[in-house]
């Protein structure tokens, strides 16, 4: 990696929770980071995007907590609603942070709200910036650029679409999402036409864009991408159809390899058509490709991830540790990538 650890002491303020479907990952996620980075050496001041600075015993309580079956309900998290993003900004306790982790998962943590405020006050964030973390979001433009690119990916409408539009341009089964969502909130493989409504009134739940993708049979990859390196393949086998929300926070929820078996050509591919992505996409310092790899040998990309889950269960790391990077070192490394892009981009 061109990035090592570092000797020198950060001051990494690490904001995570929010108030997305995504916020008990988030917190999972921000758990974790805020472990590794004190074991790395590292001045560390836990931030809860929607209420502010945690005091130790705020922070105890909070971080504490595991991921839930089902994701949080809008009622309480319309509670939150109030001091989301804007509460980091007035923070005496953030005075001097050297850069900020990003450890949000959807909505204006990924999505580009919170990327767009940063840029204008200025200072180091990790993972892509505005304009990356928006085209990532949104499925249906991510799909777009891959085409694009060159990128495999399946075939996809927007809602509303006709039916018979679906049974010539999709077929079942197929897949409904929210556009902009990721941990599959709101997704359903529908079978028959009886069950699309239902699973595009779910989706749409979680976002006024909802998808129907076709839905590819075959093996789940994933390449996790750090600084300009794709790292191990992963390869994910659940007895669910779906790597649904379920599946990816509970224990035993979905069995995880590194590296991946595939072949040394195929290996190869996948890893191009990732790091293909994360250019394409204008995404830095971190994220991760999702593919399916079908009976003809085709990888098809679903998704890019720029803020990918940080948990103990989280792919990312289980990657990077398949590359013989440590959990510390990684986040160690993620924070002075978006230093080091700082300085390039802000001459600094």
């Amino acid at each position: 990696m061109a990035v090592g650890m570092g000797d020198d002491r950060l001051k990494v303020a690490v904001l995570f929770g929010g108030t997305t479907a995504e916020r008990d990952v988030s917190i999972a996620s921000g758990a974790q980071v805020v472990k590794a980075l004190r074991e790395a050496g590292h001045d560390v001041v836990a931030v809860d995007t929607a209420s502010g600075v945690l005091d130790p015993g705020a922070e105890a309580k909070l971080l504490t907590t595991g991921v839930a079956p089902e994701p949080p309900d809008e009622t309480s998290l319309d509670l939150l609603r109030s001091g989301d993003v804007t509460a980091i900004t007035r923070a005496p306790e953030l005075e001097g942070v050297d850069v900020f982790f990003l450890a949000l998962h959807g909505g204006t943590g990924e999505g580009g709200q919170l990327q767009a405020l940063l840029e204008l006050v200025g200072v180091p964030f990790t993972g892509s910036g505005m304009l990356g973390s928006a085209m990532a979001m949104d499925k249906d433009i991510t799909k777009r650029l891959m085409r694009f690119a060159g990128v495999p990916t399946p075939d996809w409408l927007m809602a509303p679409v006709l039916l018979e539009d679906i049974e010539e341009q999709i077929v079942f089964p197929c897949v409904v999402k929210p556009s902009k969502q990721g941990s599959s909130v709101g997704m359903t493989v529908v079978r028959q036409s009886a069950d699309l409504e239902p699973a595009v009134e779910l989706a749409a739940n979680y976002d006024n864009e909802v998808m129907i993708e076709r839905f590819v049979v075959g093996r789940e990859l994933t390449v996790p991408v750090l600084g300009v390196d794709a790292l191990p393949v992963g390869e994910i086998i659940s007895s669910r159809e779906i790597f649904d929300y379920e599946a990816k926070y509970q224990p035993g929820g979905a069995q995880e390899i590194f590296p991946a078996d595939l072949t040394g050509p195929e290996t190869v591919e996948i890893q191009l058509l990732a790091l293909r992505t994360h250019r394409v996409l204008k995404l830095r310092g971190f994220s991760r490709i999702d593919f399916r790899l079908d009976d003809a040998g085709v990888f098809w990309c679903l998704e890019a991830n720029t803020l990918p889950g940080m948990t103990a269960a989280s792919l990312f790391p289980k990657g990077a540790a398949a590359a013989g990077i440590g959990f510390p070192q990684v986040c160690d490394q993620i924070c002075r990538i978006a230093l080091e892009e700082h300085r390039v981009r802000h001459r600094v």
